[in-house]
């Protein structure tokens, strides 16, 4: 074949696959169905990928064309014998053209990939960076709400004597700052403590004891239940009193002390008992179950030092004094005088490790899953 048949031929195989390329280009521009459409034609040019000058011998239907085509098979065999010299080099530049083919979709196919996981990890990190800033931005609208509500009483803050701030409080400077921060917002802690609010339905008056921002008392005063609460921080207090909430700045011990026995149906502790020194815990408790009625509530949440989890939000906190395993809490109440003392487990984290189809290791997962992923809070739930 002469040399400018074959660069003429050669040009034309470039200007295809450039068109070809294009076209391609642009089909993968389209969004998620276009991957199943690749599929559907990466499976069809493989099976057309043996481009070959050996057809199958067909015939047409019907009895006569089956034996017309079995007397004529001789003389096809002859005929393709004839003319493989000029078809197969059609055949084999095809298969070369196939080949390019898929090759080009297979790189086009993994850039396309590549570019969507780019993407997608591109939307994770911008998603986490939004929860971050919408979670500093309600810390920072609580923090400027609790300014405003702290200079607001002022006259009332002359007339009423102020609560000593506890040495461990003291140890950090802007405990609501630092509340908001590690805590969470009002309105997570809120739901986290709304299934406390069907145990409370029949136990009015409740007392919430380290009341803090009030998450509690707005949910009781929702629910139509008579509550009041208790905060040694006085821009706790300013800001529960902010929502409009009866808060009242004492020490918890105290207030109790100046109670009549059994004028209380209800008390609420949350995240309270482990800032207590032993001799304190154990005194509040007493004096819990002195001032509830027969058949009142004490419902004490705290972190679970079972979990390895949680003892880190414990440790983040420099005003605990100890941690207290369940079974501890739950002998203390019982000898402070509660009849009946039941456990609660709250607030399990997300995160688990997957458990393989094999049963043997699926159990040694289950049980780490266990250990490493319990749930951050218990409760004791108590009845004088």
């Amino acid at each position: 074949m002469p040399a400018d048949n074959l660069t003429a031929q050669e040009a034309e195989f470039e200007a295809i696959m450039a068109r070809l390329r294009q076209e391609v280009e642009r089909g993968e521009e389209n969004d998620g169905a276009q991957g199943d459409r690749y599929s559907a034609r990466r499976r069809e040019v493989d099976g057309l990928w043996a481009v070959s000058a050996d057809r199958p011998f067909l015939s047409r239907p019907g009895r006569l064309g089956r034996v017309r085509g079995i007397a004529l098979t001789p003389v096809k065999s002859v005929l393709r014998k004839l003319m493989r010299w000029y078809v197969e080099p059609f055949a084999t530049d095809q298969r070369r053209f196939n080949a390019a083919v898929l090759r080009l979709m297979d790189a086009l196919s993994e850039r396309s990939d590549a570019g969507q996981t780019a993407v997608e990890e591109r939307l994770r990190s911008l998603a986490g960076v939004t929860a971050g800033q919408e979670r500093r931005t309600i810390e920072l609208e609580e923090r400027l709400t609790r300014l405003e509500r702290r200079e607001r009483p002022a006259a009332a803050a002359a007339a009423a004597p102020a609560a000593p701030v506890p040495v461990a409080a003291a140890s950090v400077p802007d405990y609501f700052a630092f509340e908001s921060r590690m805590r969470g917002s009002t309105e997570s802690i809120r739901e986290r403590q709304r299934p406390y609010l069907d145990d409370f339905r029949e136990a009015a008056p409740v007392l919430d004891l380290g009341c803090g921002r009030g998450e509690f008392l707005v949910l009781l005063r929702e629910a139509g239940i008579e509550a009041r609460g208790v905060d040694l921080d006085p821009d706790m207090v300013a800001y529960a009193r902010g929502e409009g909430l009866e808060v009242e700045q004492a020490d918890a011990v105290g207030y109790l002390q100046d109670l009549e026995e059994g004028s209380l149906g209800g008390v609420f502790a949350a995240q309270l008992v482990e800032h207590l020194p032993a001799p304190t815990l154990v005194r509040l408790l007493e004096l819990a179950a002195a001032k509830l009625r027969p058949g009142g509530l004490l419902v004490a949440e705290t972190i679970n030092p079972l979990s390895p989890l949680a003892l880190r939000n414990y440790y983040a906190d420099l005003t605990h004094a100890q941690p207290l395993v369940p079974e501890t809490l739950e002998l203390l109440a019982r000898q402070a005088g509660f009849g009946t003392v039941e456990l609660r487990f709250l607030n399990a984290p997300e995160e688990r490790l997957v458990e393989p189809p094999d049963p043997v290791i699926a159990a040694n997962v289950s049980r780490l899953n266990e250990l490493l992923f319990g749930p951050l809070d218990y409760a004791i739930v108590a009845r004088t």
